[in-house]
């Protein structure tokens, strides 16, 4: 019987011992307070205008949109210099953990390959997220296609879904159940026999043929991605949007411009790029999926 209750002592003294323990441990492997996804400042840079926010991790607004022209031309020390003017109220007021960069561009590893909308010179590789993160001094910046981060704003996470903006330019992205693909630059490839799809439905050439024969412009386009990505949901954003006056069909809708903002907070969620890249030993065929 003594042994018994020295059993039982011992075995309350051991839970006890290891309570603290166990609720220490609890607490270090939590992330830290500043690690923690709290204020993202969210910039979508397009070809006439260059908007920023403050948003929470949900995408909600924290700050009002600010606003400012794009320069022309615009290299990319003079866009760095007029995004940390533009943004400065915004970090003042809300600190941001992270940045989100949408780019009307070619876009890969942070870097901007490409800059149609913006002019050419200085535009090849340029590792505009280090830039603007060094001039905020914040290193948690990443950048992806401005069409790419409207595209997070909109999916529906089902499927594959495809997003055509209609702005400046057109520009493109496609996901896989919420996952972002691989950007393909479709905005230069042909789509008449003189055309490619940024002269084709780009702005210019709204204002040029006017908006009647630009829908029917917009409505062919259409086709040809249906045909091409037989996606599950088309979803139309940019400014030119709102000027779509033919009816859309049932698996086609309209995204507000402001989206593009809102979708700076998807960029920071685990899966929201391809989940093959977060596997790195397996499909550089240097180990196993873990």
């Amino acid at each position: 019987m003594a042994r018994t209750t020295s059993a039982a002592k011992n075995t309350q003294a051991n839970t006890s011992a290891k309570t603290p323990a166990s609720t220490k441990r609890s607490t270090r492997n939590r992330a830290p307070a500043a690690r923690r996804i709290e204020n993202i400042l969210a910039i979508d840079i397009g070809g006439t205008g260059l908007k920023a926010a403050i948003i929470d991790a949900n995408g909600a607004m924290r700050t009002d949109r600010v606003r400012v022209q794009t320069p022309h031309p615009c290299p990319p020390d003079l866009l760095v210099d007029t995004l940390d003017a533009l943004v400065k109220p915004l970090v003042e007021q809300y600190p941001p953990t992270h940045v989100s960069i949408g780019f009307p561009g070619f876009v890969r590893d942070n870097h901007v390959l490409t800059a149609p909308h913006l002019g050419v010179e200085g535009w090849s590789n340029v590792p505009l997220a280090q830039m603007l993160g060094e001039r905020l001094g914040n290193p948690s910046v990443r950048l992806i296609n401005d069409a790419e981060m409207q595209g997070f704003a909109a999916i529906e996470g089902k499927g594959l879904e495809f997003v055509l903006t209609l702005g400046t330019g057109a520009g493109t992205a496609m996901f896989r159940d919420g996952e972002l693909m691989p950007h393909l630059e479709l905005a230069h490839h042909p789509v008449s026999k003189k055309h490619a799809y940024d002269e084709y439905i780009g702005d210019a050439a709204r204002r040029k043929v006017g908006n009647k024969r630009w829908n029917r412009r917009v409505e062919k386009v259409i086709g040809i991605l249906e045909s091409l990505v037989h996606y599950d949901k088309l979803w139309i954003g940019g400014g030119n949007a709102a000027r779509l006056t033919f009816d859309l069909p049932p698996d086609v809708a309209t995204v507000p411009n402001e989206r593009g903002i809102e979708g700076g907070a998807r960029l920071w969620h685990p899966l929201s790029l391809r989940e093959t890249r977060q596997h790195p030993e397996a499909t550089q065929r240097t180990g196993v999926f873990k």
